[in-house]
């Protein structure tokens, strides 16, 4: 008998049984060959119970960050009160109890010409820093990036970082030796017919020497981020623009510099979130050495009047108006972050 005389009934059967249905066709319901997979989101309670582990680990510092960078934060109502910390010896009884003045303090701030003048000045270092310091540490990653024999580099990072770790106290106390009235270069000026010079007391070059303090100590530092981004970049985009006839400028231009742009935007809202902190520390060790009207920043202007002339509601109230410009500063600067395409310190 041949195949043509197979009954039409069990040939369809035969096929049947050997094709596969497709899902939510006419010929009926599809098999279930396993468990499905969930489509939803995890429940709070399973994402804490799965996560349970990191939590405590980062719990610590949680707790740090509140009681030292939040519960402070409740201390700025001193700013709308004559505050008087004598009192009591309990720092919550004496707010408690310190007469409120409202807004006296603040007008008190913008009518003081000294409180202007301190801010003049931060605004001058901030700019100087920001235009001579802060692409420094960029083109010391490039040229350490570009460095080829690893222990040139090894040591050249070493040399770099190492002034980090000095203090400021150990830093203005080498630009003394070097700059000072009776440093080496007045020394070596006088040698040689000329008149010596004091540039660590001149009030004219202060932000110079501010700018160049930073730059020395803590440029080589800066580097770490830069060249954490370098080292993420494919090695085969520098093969491949090679073999397009890219030079070394080009690869540079096209392939590096794109890679650190994020990092780059990221930094930059820091830094000008940061503005009105140039460096408290550094500025108020030599404050007393060029005088109030080059040195005074905002950061000093308010230690001044709260800690050394006891003033706490009116230095409470510059700290106030810093803290809530530098908060606009930063949400200013990282949506100017998102309009150039950049994530900046959190997306949109």
């Amino acid at each position: 008998m041949s195949h043509s005389t197979v009954p039409r009934s069990r040939a369809e059967a035969d096929t049947k049984e050997k094709t596969p249905v497709a899902s939510g066709g006419a010929t009926g319901p599809r098999r279930r060959t396993g468990r499905r997979p969930p489509t939803g989101k995890l429940s709070l309670r399973l994402r804490l119970r799965r996560d349970r582990v990191l939590l405590l680990m980062t719990l610590p510092a949680v707790l740090l960050v509140l009681l030292f960078n939040y519960v402070p934060i409740l201390g700025n109502v001193v700013a709308f009160q004559e505050y008087d910390p004598y009192i009591s010896d309990n720092g919550i009884v004496s707010i408690l109890n310190s007469p409120w003045v409202g807004l006296e303090n603040f007008q008190r701030i913008f009518e003081d010409s000294a409180f202007w003048n301190a801010v003049r000045n931060t605004l001058v270092l901030f700019f100087l820093q920001l235009v001579l310091y802060f692409p420094i540490p960029i083109l010391l990653a490039l040229l350490i990036n570009s460095v080829i024999r690893p222990r040139v580099r090894a040591i050249s990072q070493a040399v770099l970082y190492l002034p980090h770790f000095f203090s400021w106290v150990l830093v203005i106390a080498v630009f003394q030796q070097l700059f000072g009235g009776a440093g080496l270069l007045s020394q070596l000026l006088r040698e040689n017919g000329y008149d010596g010079l004091n540039i660590m007391t001149d009030p004219d070059t202060f932000a110079f020497l501010i700018t160049a303090q930073s730059v020395w100590k803590d440029a080589g530092w800066g580097i770490i981020v830069f060249l954490a981004a370098l080292a993420s970049v494919n090695p085969d985009l520098y093969e491949a623009a090679a073999m397009d006839g890219a030079g070394r400028w080009r690869r540079m231009w096209h392939v590096t510099l794109p890679a650190l742009r994020p990092v780059i935007a990221l930094l930059l809202v820091l830094r000008v979130g940061d503005a009105l902190t140039v460096g408290f520390e550094q500025i108020l060790l030599q404050r007393d050495a060029v005088g109030p009207g080059a040195a005074e920043v905002l950061d000093t202007f308010v230690w001044w009047n709260g800690v050394r002339n006891q003033d706490f509601g009116y230095a409470a109230a510059a700290g106030l108006v810093k803290g809530v410009v530098s908060l606009g500063l930063v949400l200013a600067a990282n949506k100017v972050a998102h309009l150039m395409g950049e994530q900046g310190v959190y997306k949109k």
